[in-house]
């Protein structure tokens, strides 16, 4: 793979726009599964705006914060000890974002609870790369992708959502994509890729089987 290739492949995929990506796919694919199915597309586009803008701007707005004062050296991230900081910030913003989705929109959090479920389950395997990153560079790429693929699957099994299955596909082959352009930049070690792969999928599927 070519390394401007791998480089644009890591940013298209950013973790902090996993969230969305997930989301998004759901809304628009499987809207039953997560109550938004008596919502009118333009409700769902104006939701996943505000599910970006708590996950995604927010966030990356702390962190080039944190770059532009000095406290990281990179935007990034290259260096574990650059990674630390900004893990944590981004789990309070994904604490907040779930409380936000979860409590503070009535109706919406009676009609789709699942969203704010869906939130939870990224923001614990946010707060796990946090804490395994003060000692071990985990691949926090690997922990979003290996998360779709979790909650996707979980949803066609569970639910029989047949629709999905192309997409499943396609997440199947992103994930190699993406941890092969991440190898290539030689960002994480393949025991740090498939390390995060399986944690993200792993809390995903779970909490899709037990709570969704």
């Amino acid at each position: 793979m070519d390394t401007r290739i791998a480089l644009a492949v890591s940013a298209l995929f950013h973790p902090l726009l996993m969230p969305t990506l997930l989301l998004g796919l759901l809304f628009f694919t499987a809207p039953d599964v997560l109550g938004v199915d008596v919502l009118t597309s333009t409700i769902r586009i104006t939701l996943l705006g505000f599910v970006s803008m708590t996950t995604f701007v927010l966030p990356a707005l702390g962190i080039y914060y944190l770059y532009r004062a000095g406290y990281v050296k990179s935007l990034h991230l290259d260096e574990l000890a650059d990674r630390r900081l900004p893990y944590f910030i981004t789990t309070l913003i994904y604490i907040f974002a779930t409380y936000f989705f979860s409590f503070s929109l009535p109706p919406l959090s009676e009609i789709a609870p699942e969203i704010g479920i869906i939130l939870g389950s990224i923001t614990v395997s946010i707060a796990l790369v946090a804490l395994i990153s003060l000692y071990w560079k985990i691949s926090a790429h690997s922990v979003g992708i290996g998360g779709m693929l979790g909650a996707v699957l979980g949803i066609v099994v569970k639910f029989n959502h047949t629709n999905l299955f192309y997409s499943l596909l396609a997440l199947i082959l992103l994930a190699g994509f993406l941890i092969s352009a991440r190898l290539k930049l030689n960002a994480h070690t393949p025991a740090q890729a498939v390390a995060g792969l399986l944690m993200g999928f792993c809390i995903s599927l779970l909490t899709v089987w037990r709570f969704v």
